[in-house]
């Protein structure tokens, strides 16, 4: 949301910390429990202060779903533009997606579990979100598929064994824990692969090629909200 006119530099500053103490507070009490009253106390503000800041209570829970498919979903697509093999950008990808899981883990508890909160337009637009990330994950399972190193299995089955995998990690990951994003998402596409790849063929060594991609572009972000580089990667 842009700075209302009249309202100074500090104004956006106070509002990413009012969107912050309302994710942790919708991930520990739920959406629905969690009154503008719950916030205001949480913040300093009271309601009619709060209101200053937020539009609406549902207008957070917009601006925290944001806050993760918005830079994930445009990441996944320039993680998939690269001139590189598919399970390659696979592998990536999802690094990028447990990066974000990671770094916003309150949000996406929100992100996960209340969604359904939304209405209208402001749903629908998440699930269009959700509906492109998704598509972005089965293109690259069907080029592996069709270049042989997956076995012939239905795409969408496999991206929705891909995102589920992925996507309940925020239930027990600690950021500064045991296991960093890119530790888990070695695992995790070992395992997958070893079960998506073809009868007697011999999978190429993802996780070496990845390496060898990262090591030949220390500038390309896997953190789906850093800077892209203006310029294309090529493998």
């Amino acid at each position: 949301m842009p700075r209302p006119p009249g309202h100074g530099p500090g104004f956006e500053v106070r509002r990413q910390k009012i969107i912050d103490t309302a994710a942790e507070l919708f991930a520990r009490q739920g959406y629905a429990a969690t009154s503008v009253n719950d916030l205001g106390r949480a913040v300093g503000l009271a309601k009619g202060a709060l209101y200053y800041y937020i539009d609406s209570k549902e207008n957070l829970l917009i601006e925290i779903q944001s806050r993760v498919m918005t830079p994930l979903l445009s990441r996944a697509r320039e993680i998939a533009a690269l001139e590189s093999p598919p399970l390659v950008r696979l592998r990536l990808l999802s690094e990028s997606l447990l990066t974000i899981i990671f770094r916003r883990l309150d949000h996406i508890r929100v992100y996960e579990h209340d969604y359904r909160n939304l209405t209208g337009v402001p749903l629908r637009a998440l699930l269009d979100q959700r509906a492109a990330f998704e598509r972005v994950v089965t293109s690259l399972l069907t080029e592996a598929i069709e270049q042989g190193d997956c076995r012939a299995t239905d795409p969408r089955l496999v991206t929705l064994q891909f995102l589920n995998l992925h996507n309940h990690t925020y239930q027990w990951a600690k950021p500064g824990g045991r296991w960093d994003a890119a530790r888990l998402s070695r695992e995790y596409c070992h395992t997958l692969l070893l079960g998506f790849g073809a009868p007697g063929a011999t999978l190429p060594d993802v996780e070496e090629a990845a390496k060898a991609f990262k090591r030949a572009h220390p500038r390309l972000p896997l953190d789906p909200e850093a800077p892209w580089p203006p310029v294309s990667l090529a493998s």
